[in-house]
């Protein structure tokens, strides 16, 4: 009988290798699609508690950006996966140790073929509504914390001077809160400006 595996590559440190790179590049993928998922609804909420829709001015490019620009939002980002993987492993692990316990708490439930779906789909309806309250409330305290800042003096090509608070930017407008209004101003009119 002939043997259809060589014995040298089964022990191939690069056969063992390979497998374990493509799963961390899938997991580095998706964590960054889901990192700018975040990123935008938080981004999109703090504008939005100015009345602002920020899909309106910016550009795909900078949503790619925007989870590693504001530290809090990377930190939402990594906090909210790594306790969705760690609720989801609990459940995994409580089934397994105390299948008595877990039976009745389902209600028999997790003898159905399609509990696994209920189960990464209860998980990921907690994740989206802990983010999405969790970005309304970021919007919120952005908003007090903005609005205790200091004014900003923007000069204009035509020496002409405007003051407000900065609430952000895109790579072509600045968005200014000037006597209670909301400015959107093209950073290709700006001269310069100061914070006082």
């Amino acid at each position: 009988m002939e043997c259809i595996f060589d014995m040298k590559e089964l022990n191939d440190p690069a056969t063992k290798v390979e497998p374990l790179i493509k799963d961390i590049q899938t997991v580095l993928s998706v964590s960054y699609v889901i990192a700018v998922a975040i990123g935008m609804l938080f981004n999109f909420k703090k504008f939005s508690a100015f009345g602002i829709n920020i899909f309106e001015y910016a550009d795909v490019l900078e949503f790619l950006v925007v989870p590693f620009s504001d530290v809090v939002i990377l930190l939402f980002t990594l906090v909210s996966v790594v306790v969705a993987y760690f609720i989801l492993k609990l459940d995994l692990y409580w089934e397994r140790k105390f299948p008595k316990a877990y039976d009745r708490l389902s209600m028999g439930m997790n003898k159905k073929k399609w509990y696994g779906v209920i189960r990464y789909g209860s998980v990921a309806l907690v994740l989206v509504t802990y983010l999405y309250i969790s970005a309304s409330t970021y919007a919120k305290l952005e908003k007090r914390n903005l609005k205790r800042q200091q004014e900003s003096v923007l000069r204009f090509m035509d020496n002409e001077l405007l003051k407000g608070i900065i609430i952000g930017k895109t790579k072509d407008v600045l968005f200014l809160l000037s006597d209670d209004k909301i400015k959107a101003v093209p950073i290709s009119a700006v001269k310069d400006y100061e914070v006082k």
